[in-house]
């Protein structure tokens, strides 16, 4: 890391230096924690080096990251919430940027920590899973009349499933470079035998029954944190994949993560289901917030979008699997293949599930 001083001072913070140290259990950007005593009050601050590697144009990034969070700052306040606990506050750096650049082109920016907070990484029970879907529910619900297409797409197609077959899939089945195609043809038939699954969100965007809404894009239940004291939860993190997208695209990721029996790279598929229990809180949670801003076409995919997110992760492990495992970090040769093989049998079960599902949606009260 640069000078650690060098880089504190840029963002003007308060008092004097008690702590400076490694924060969080991300994987992409570098997280610091810096601890002041400002008159002999504790304020704590995140200082963050954003991964340059893989996001590419820091400048729009970050552009979505004040619209979004300046946004959602007006919308708690109109209706009496908490602003400094319920969104992120980003800081300017001295000179009124929006991130600083070192000279060795590294990348920083700085934003309040969120007293009295903590982060889970595991979904544990269904009212935490309950809970997280209040959260983004909530996101949701009061960025339902941004304008979304004034956001930057920060990954282009980034839940294009259409693309992601066409572009990526299927190339690399062609390409076969690894020769590794013979090792996974039941997959790969498996993928194949579903590719009219795919464009069903892209086509109903096309005729205007699903419109484009901002999206997070990453709903892990650790992308949000809760209180201390009451385990509700506060608010959304990580807003670096915040973009134009679909509502749907969040839930059904959601539940791919969130409500599976086991890991995403369990190699005893036997295990491998979807926790009905678990759909219906994360759904209820979602809905109570979000509900009353979807559209009817929304409502009556949200089945189907925790189906499509699941078969699109595993055709993305199955595709960097016959690629050579170039995106997904790995911890053996055949490691893509058992996440594809893992989320082709959730798909499966969601398949044979899909009436239930649907029927848990319908169940549920939207006011």
């Amino acid at each position: 890391m640069e000078d650690v001083k060098q880089i504190l001072d840029q963002f003007k913070f308060k008092g004097d230096l008690i702590e400076f140290k490694l924060f969080g259990s991300g994987h992409i950007n570098t997280t610091y924690i810096a601890t002041y005593d400002e008159n002999g009050k504790v304020r704590q601050y995140i200082v963050q080096k954003i991964n340059s590697n893989v996001f590419k144009n820091i400048d729009a990034l970050m552009d979505n990251v004040f619209a979004v969070t300046s946004f959602l700052r007006e919308k708690i306040k109109a209706n009496g919430g908490n602003p400094n606990r319920e969104t992120l506050h980003f800081i300017k750096t001295g000179d009124g940027k929006k991130y600083y650049t070192c000279e060795n082109g590294d990348c920083y920016r700085a934003y309040r920590f969120v007293d009295n907070s903590k982060s889970v990484d595991s979904v544990d029970s269904p009212e935490i899973f309950e809970k997280s879907g209040i959260a983004f529910g909530r996101f949701q619900k009061y960025l339902s009349d941004f304008p979304a297409t004034t956001l930057n797409e920060i990954i282009p197609d980034f839940h294009n499933t259409a693309v992601r077959f066409e572009k990526e899939f299927m190339p690399a089945v062609k390409e076969d470079t690894q020769d590794r195609a013979k090792t996974c043809r039941e997959e790969i038939d498996f993928v194949i035998k579903r590719r009219g699954d795919c464009s069903r969100l892209v086509d109903l965007v096309k005729e205007g029954k699903l419109p484009l809404r901002v999206t997070h894009n990453d709903t892990k239940l650790n992308n949000v944190i809760f209180d201390e004291d009451t385990d509700d939860a506060i608010c959304v993190i990580d807003l670096d994949t915040v973009m134009p997208g679909l509502a749907l695209y969040d839930f059904g990721d959601s539940i791919r993560f969130g409500a599976n029996t086991c890991a995403e790279d369990e190699k005893d598929i036997s295990k491998v289901a979807i926790d009905l229990d678990y759909f219906k809180a994360y759904a209820k949670g979602f809905l109570s917030e979000a509900g009353g801003s979807l559209n009817p076409c929304e409502i009556d995919n949200l089945a189907f979008s925790a189906k499509l997110m699941t078969f699109e992760c595993g055709m993305r492990f199955l595709t960097d699997y016959l690629n050579g495992d170039t995106y997904f970090r790995t911890a053996y040769p055949e490691h893509n293949l058992v996440r594809a093989r893992n989320q082709f049998a959730l798909v499966k079960d969601m398949e044979d599930k899909m009436d239930e599902m649907e029927e848990i949606i319908k169940s549920i009260k939207i006011s």
